[in-house]
């Protein structure tokens, strides 16, 4: 950034008029196996995939997954589906490099060991302990569980590669925060 500005308050909607339409689309993952990555999403945390697109030339695939409700009318068209994609708030986009399946370990840091960087998802879901409950019984790995800890009443869990998903509730996070 060029010029230095001051941030604006807590609250304050009144951001740049050239800015209004602007949405927050996606947050970006690498992941080493779709096929684990995507059942997660899918099958634990109940997301859709919305789009898939190859890049076979360079390499790589990129899968994007939301909560979409039968009443969004997810377009049945691949030209539809990529435009829903691409509009939609909060989209988590899965970035496969072909070929990392067939690495030994793990081939991308998850943010929360050294060096310290990306944090970690959040998935708000209308009852904590109900979802880490079911969470518990698919063998799914907690870093914490919502009773551990001094922040009690939200759990974080793991993806397949290691990122952590926050679980929270919007109604409890003003127990949570202070």
């Amino acid at each position: 950034m060029t010029q230095t500005m001051q941030s604006r308050p807590e609250g304050d909607t009144n951001a740049p008029a050239e800015t209004r339409g602007f949405v927050f689309n996606q947050t970006m993952l690498r992941i080493k196996d779709p096929e684990r990555s995507l059942s997660f999403y899918q099958n634990v945390l109940g997301m859709t995939l919305v789009k898939e697109i190859p890049f076979p030339e360079m390499d790589f695939t990129l899968y994007f997954l939301g909560y979409v409700l039968p009443q969004d009318n997810l377009p049945a068209d691949a030209a539809g589906r990529l435009e829903f994609a691409f509009g939609q708030p909060a989209m988590l986009e899965l970035t496969h490099n072909h070929g990392t399946e067939n690495e030994p370990g793990e081939p991308y840091h998850d943010g929360n060991s050294e060096p310290r960087g990306f944090g970690h998802i959040g998935i708000a879901v209308p009852d904590v302990d109900a979802a880490c409950a079911r969470f518990e019984r698919m063998g799914v790995e907690f870093v914490k569980r919502p009773d551990d800890g001094k922040m009690k009443g939200l759990a974080f869990i793991k993806d397949p590669d290691g990122y952590w998903i926050e679980i929270l509730n919007p109604a409890n996070s003003a127990q949570i925060s202070g």
